[in-house]
């Protein structure tokens, strides 16, 4: 298998996994949104209808992101999206709101707060908008 190819494959696995995630975070958007609006900051206004359109939009930019002509500006908006929604991660583990199958406790906050630069790099690299930090040989 070639660097490329491999690359590709990688890429394309990432992109999969990441629209999955997506699909699935914007169905419980959409189907449970309360424990949303329990960790929304109390700055964003309309929460219950910013709740509904991040539903909508992690939808979108799932199929986006598997779709060939829409796939760069996907990641720019999950990209985006990630960064964001951030806040709310913060309120979740500053307020310690329990919320059914997720933990309260820092073991959970730790890493979830750390991982949100990683979905924003995701986002990016599987749509194929930055080569970081593997770099492509010429």
């Amino acid at each position: 298998m070639t660097e490329r190819l491999r690359d590709d494959t990688t890429r394309a696995v990432m992109r999969w996994v990441m629209a999955l995630f997506y699909v699935a975070a914007g169905a419980a958007h959409l189907a449970i949104p309360e424990p949303f609006l329990r960790i929304t900051p109390s700055f964003v206004p309309f929460a219950p209808q910013v709740i509904l359109l991040t539903g909508l939009c992690e939808l979108a930019g799932a199929v986006a992101l598997v779709t060939r002509p829409l796939r760069r500006w996907a990641g720019i908006g999950l990209a985006a999206y990630a960064i964001c929604v951030w806040p709310a991660n913060f309120k979740h583990a500053i307020d310690g709101i329990d919320l059914p199958f997720l933990g309260s406790s820092w073991l959970y906050h730790g890493p979830r707060l750390a991982f949100q630069p990683v979905l924003v790099w995701w986002a990016l690299y599987s749509a194929g908008l930055i080569d970081w930090p593997w770099q492509r040989k010429a």
